[in-house]
């Protein structure tokens, strides 16, 4: 029967010769049966049970043997009516404890604070420039006196705090106050990161924020467009990894202080040794009574400017207490922790006080490192700046846009920059000399 309306089906197609024929069998199980016809010169035609996949990929699509396959949509990133998920919420940068741990930990650590202070300072000045010449001087009265929280003003302040901020605990938050009666921009407030929840709107490039209450509740902003966030990479803080180091480093200068307290501090015995006469022997304890009231008097006497001389009859031994015993020596462990701490924070050690140093190139090599550092922070304020740049021109009525210029970074040695330039300027004309020579 099956090759019977095999040939059936190849006589339909009216097939030339050396063409052949695909026909599936229908069956109602899952397993079908795919034959290919062949037909000869002689006649006869030759009929081949092949499985579906053996079928060529040009006759497949050809024949559209697997219809009723579902395609596969193509793998897509992102579509435009995409709904946002918890999957997408963006997570609290630094949480409660997170930020106490933070904040004792640079209270606890000098060298960490220190590295943060001077990252802060060695960012470096800006300025905002208006895209319209006549909004600069309100622009630049702006930035020099506006309000930021209780003790500050310029939004210089605001950024060193912001920064400070966002390398402390990785990410920071600031709000632009509005004052509703005048409808202009009253000050800046920095705020607390640990409070703010950042969740995604309706888009995953939108951001709603919510303040976390005291009693745990959530208390959405009503206005979002007024805050400025930003954080570093991944939202993680500068000094994450540093507390099992700052740890040990804190035991280490805890033992040393302990042991300055039992021998630092010089302790003296006094060993008084009876002759074998009975005399001595009756009278010890009240010699070694003496000794030891004469002895506690030329200490004391020590305090009020006076030195006594202690003299004694007989067989008496003074020894300091820990005398034969030497400190360890911790310089290497503490320089082993140390240096992790340095280069977590990116900072040249001899900025911290710290000459591991001793090559005037690796100084050299380390601050052309730090520029580079510090100008990774300066691509994460901009945005920031810019935006309370635009929007006090928009409070304004002005229809400009604000671009921050910063300070150039100077590491170096003022010597050597000007002895560059000079070369320079003899190597341009040199140049200039060359080529009038060459036209004449």
């Amino acid at each position: 029967m099956l090759l019977k309306n095999a040939a059936e089906t190849v006589s339909s197609h009216c097939l030339s010769q050396g063409e052949c024929a695909w026909l599936l069998e229908a069956c109602e199980s899952s397993v079908c049966r795919l034959y290919k016809i062949c037909p000869c010169i002689g006649g006869k035609d030759v009929v081949t049970c092949l499985s579906p996949e053996a079928v060529p990929l040009r006759e497949r699509s050809k024949m559209k043997l697997f219809k009723n396959k579902k395609s596969r949509a193509a793998p897509e990133i992102m579509l435009p009516d995409r709904q946002c998920s918890s999957a997408f919420d963006i997570p609290v940068a630094a949480g409660p404890l997170e930020k106490e741990l933070f904040d004792r930990l640079r209270y606890a650590v000098p060298v960490i604070d220190a590295a943060i202070m001077k990252i802060v300072r060695l960012t470096g000045g800006f300025r905002l420039v208006c895209s319209d010449e006549r909004y600069q001087e309100q622009l630049d009265r702006f930035c020099e006196t506006v309000p930021v929280g209780l003790t500050g003003r310029s939004i210089g302040c605001f950024a060193d705090a912001f920064l400070d901020s966002m390398l402390s605990y990785g990410s920071a938050v600031g709000e632009i106050v509005i004052d509703e009666d005048e409808k202009r921009i009253a000050g800046l407030w920095n705020g607390d990161t640990s409070a703010i929840v950042i969740n995604a709107g309706s888009s995953p490039f939108e951001r709603n924020y919510a303040v976390r209450l005291p009693d745990g509740s959530m208390k959405n902003i009503a206005h979002p467009e007024r805050i400025v966030y930003s954080a570093l990479t991944g939202g993680r803080s500068l000094l994450r990894g540093l507390p099992a180091l700052s740890g040990i480093l804190l035991r280490i200068y805890q033992c040393i202080g302990q042991n300055y307290d039992r021998a630092g501090n010089v302790r003296y015995a006094v060993t008084y040794k009876p002759s074998d006469g009975m005399g001595d022997i009756a009278t010890t304890k009240e010699r070694a009574m003496l000794i030891a009231k004469e002895w506690a008097d030329s200490m004391s006497s020590s305090s009020c400017g006076r030195v006594k001389d202690f003299i004694s009859v007989g067989d008496v031994d003074i020894r300091v207490i820990g005398a034969d015993n030497q400190l360890f020596d911790t310089n290497v462990p503490v320089r082993q922790l140390l240096e992790q701490i340095v280069s977590k924070l990116s900072i040249p050690p001899f900025l911290l006080g710290l000459n591991w140093s001793t090559t005037e190139r690796m100084s050299s090599q380390q601050a052309d490192i730090l520029t580079s550092e510090l100008e990774y922070y300066r691509r994460l304020l901009t945005p920031v700046l810019c935006e309370i740049g635009d929007s006090y021109l928009c409070s304004v009525g002005a229809d400009a846009v604000c671009s921050a210029e910063w300070d150039n970074i100077n590491l170096q040695d003022e010597s050597a920059l000007a002895e560059a330039r000079l070369k320079n300027a003899q190597a341009q004309e040199i140049e200039l000399r060359n080529q009038e020579k060459l036209n004449s």
